[in-house]
């Protein structure tokens, strides 16, 4: 397994998003400076998401202050678009009883990759980012994480800011085998990529 480092002090770019659900107005990453942020960017056909990537942020909305850590959940739709629109997202939200503020990432009608999911490189779902209290990125991860590592990583952004403005690019090998618009359902921890590459794995290195 190799660790790639990438040095960015900059904040991340902004979230593009169409509609919102379970808050009165839409959110801006600007809008939760001050807070340690995470992301999870899902799709609701991704078995690796409604066995793993959800239920792992709903145990974060409920383990830590709503004040201190902002919980955001990102419907990243690259494969079945027809049948993953904002009302049967609207379904799925109810039907699981998901209380956390969840954005749709804006369709580019230029290509399969929403737009927020193609500004932030991310490889596929479900993926999970993390933000300190400046808005820089300190975790992007594809794939299925623990809740032990995650939550002590939290508990130390949460403490102070992180003085090194340093994160790594996170892919579990064999996280994810989802390719040509079919998720992967051999296994429910798979992740589901928009296409067959490989990329460095790594670690957050705190």
């Amino acid at each position: 397994m190799e660790t790639l480092m990438i040095h960015h002090p900059s904040p991340m770019p902004p979230l593009r998003t169409s509609r919102w659900f379970n808050t009165p107005e839409p959110i801006t990453l600007d809008s939760l400076r001050g807070r340690v942020v995470v992301v999870h960017a899902f799709q609701m056909l991704c078995p690796g998401c409604v066995a793993h990537g959800l239920p792992q942020a709903v145990r974060l909305r409920e383990a830590f202050p709503e004040d201190q850590l902002a919980v955001i959940g990102l419907h990243t739709v690259f494969e079945h678009h027809e049948v993953m629109g904002a009302e049967a997202l609207k379904a799925f939200i109810h039907e699981y009883r998901l209380s956390f503020p969840i954005g749709v990432d804006e369709a580019d009608p230029n290509q399969p990759l929403p737009r927020t999911m193609a500004t932030w490189k991310l490889q596929g779902t479900p993926s999970l980012v993390v933000l300190d209290r400046q808005g820089r990125l300190r975790l992007k991860h594809f794939g299925r994480l623990d809740d032990l590592p995650l939550g002590a990583m939290l508990g130390q952004l949460l403490e102070q800011p992180i003085a090194p403005e340093t994160f790594v690019d996170e892919d579990r090998d064999g996280a994810g085998t989802c390719t040509g618009g079919t998720c992967g359902a051999l296994n429910p921890w798979q992740g589901c990529r928009d296409k067959p590459f490989d990329l460095p794995a790594g670690r957050y290195l705190g």
